[in-house]
């Protein structure tokens, strides 16, 4: 029988062990992955969505500026009030020939419902194996984390955003699209 003594050394030292395995995960796992280079071309993708044809792919897009956005999750607080947030600036948007895409991994009768409660205007794609959202470095396990990206209209992606405050998050994206255009 080992002492009280030992136990606790033995309990401590595998806590500690533990505790220093979690922390040295590779940070790009953590942060969901290498993000795409700026001013080199954005990763190409289709996926299916709620509304149109049923598919958007980025190639459908080229001659407009594209705010790619990755999101957790439907109905949930911060990805509703940032959804809320890029519809209520949707006319913005659209008069800067901009186009808001959202992307999760929820699937596509989800982001319909999701849509209609909101009242949004703009697609959601659905990422339901987060390839996309791997090839963005915007994967986490199973959800995509809050990132977005801008992209030109020749495809380049020109901007990436990754400490994002679902509140004022449409804001800071739109006053950063406006300086693009400003120089482009």
């Amino acid at each position: 029988m080992i002492s009280r003594r030992t136990f606790f050394s033995i309990f401590f030292a595998s806590c500690f062990a533990l505790i220093s395995w979690l922390n040295f995960t590779p940070a790009a796992k953590a942060i969901g992955g290498k993000l795409p280079a700026i001013n080199q071309p954005a990763p190409e993708f289709t996926l299916p969505t709620n509304t149109g044809n049923g598919k958007v792919s980025l190639s459908d897009l080229r001659g407009k500026w594209v705010v790619l956005y990755f999101y957790p999750k439907d109905f949930t607080s911060g990805c509703t009030i940032e959804a809320r947030r890029f519809q209520q600036d949707l006319p913005k948007y659209l008069e800067k020939n901009a186009e808001i895409i959202g992307v999760s991994a929820d699937d596509v009768d989800s982001h319909a419902e999701f849509c209609d409660s909101e009242g949004l205007k703009f697609p959601l794609l659905a990422d339901t194996n987060g390839a996309v959202s791997k090839a963005y470095g915007s994967w986490i396990g199973f959800v995509s984390m809050r990132h977005s990206f801008i992209i030109d209209p020749q495809g380049i992606l020109r901007e990436t955003f990754v400490k994002v405050n679902p509140s004022i998050h449409s804001a800071d994206v739109l006053a950063r699209l406006e300086k693009l255009q400003s120089v482009s």
